[in-house]
């Protein structure tokens, strides 16, 4: 689950101090909106995430827990919404698990879970959450584009704030889900809201006027002094994702906006109180291959 993304506006302090030590490993000079391909984009979240799991742990470890399925940062959670369903004796796949935390929770409630992520620094923190829990899943590295496993071989298929928002091409991803899925399996995740992306990266007061096109779809690219991309995010609308999940044959069951809760404090990032009574941080897909 992502806290450095959606608004291609400038980095405000606080964003600058979360993620100071992966700008600077990398030589993050500054900021680009450009078409950015399949491999730079890769390259460049893999060396991304690498540099920022550390800080990304010690940060949000404790919200997300070591067995604990979090969908957002509204703190929606799988085992009050079962948006999977039952996954009793189901083998589920995770895309972009992070430090791998909703598959242990999917393996503590009787599901076959196996997780992928593109980053090896995120996987370490996930196998350091198998040691510490002793609930075993396993670690695949791997693109979401190029899913390492045969065709058919799940029962369903999850992401929080995972992979979808790095890749270049959401049909891609689609397919290789679609691929790997059994007839009639869901397909369930969340997203940061596209509404976000017009916002400026700000959990403030600042962050609640419009300066970004909703519909102006050009990367927002983070780039070195050469001009190389250190951190790579694509913008989807809503209408996007519907569109690209119907033609990668999955039919969308529902589309939860979660509201902000009553008593939840935290910011996470460009989530805030603030912002979260007044408009959505979070888009959950839940859908099932056709």
């Amino acid at each position: 689950m992502s806290d450095h993304s959606a608004a291609p506006a400038s980095d405000t302090a606080d964003t600058a101090d979360r993620h100071a030590h992966a700008e600077l490993q990398l030589g993050t000079a500054g900021v680009a909106y450009r078409t950015v391909a399949g491999g730079e984009a890769a390259a460049a979240n893999l060396a991304w995430w690498d540099a920022d799991a550390d800080d990304y742990q010690a940060t949000h470890g404790e919200f997300l827990g070591d067995a604990d399925f979090v969908w957002c940062p509204e703190g929606v959670r799988e085992e009050d919404v079962r948006l999977l369903g039952d996954v009793r004796g189901r083998r589920v796949l995770e895309v972009g698990c992070g430090q791998a935390a909703c598959s242990r929770w999917l393996s503590s409630a009787g599901a076959d879970a196996v997780a992928t992520d593109l980053s090896g620094g995120m996987l370490r923190h996930a196998h350091e959450g198998n040691e510490r829990t002793g609930v075993t899943v396993p670690l695949v590295q791997a693109n979401a584009e190029y899913l390492p496993f045969a065709s058919g071989s799940f029962d369903a298929a999850c992401s929080a704030f995972g992979a979808l928002p790095f890749v270049p091409s959401l049909a891609t991803v689609f397919a290789e889900v679609h691929r790997v899925l059994r007839p009639g399996s869901p397909w369930v995740f969340s997203v940061t809201h596209p509404m976000r992306w017009i916002f400026p990266d700000d959990p403030g007061p600042l962050g609640l006027t419009v300066t970004q096109p909703y519909f102006d779809r050009t990367p927002y690219v983070e780039v070195d002094d050469d001009g190389e991309a250190t951190y790579v995010e694509y913008h989807r609308t809503l209408g996007d994702y519907v569109r690209a999940l119907a033609a990668g044959g999955f039919a969308l069951e529902d589309l939860l906006e979660p509201e902000w809760p009553e008593g939840h404090t935290r910011t996470w990032g460009q989530w805030s109180p603030l912002r979260g009574k007044l408009f959505p941080g979070t888009a959950i897909f839940r859908t099932r291959r056709s």
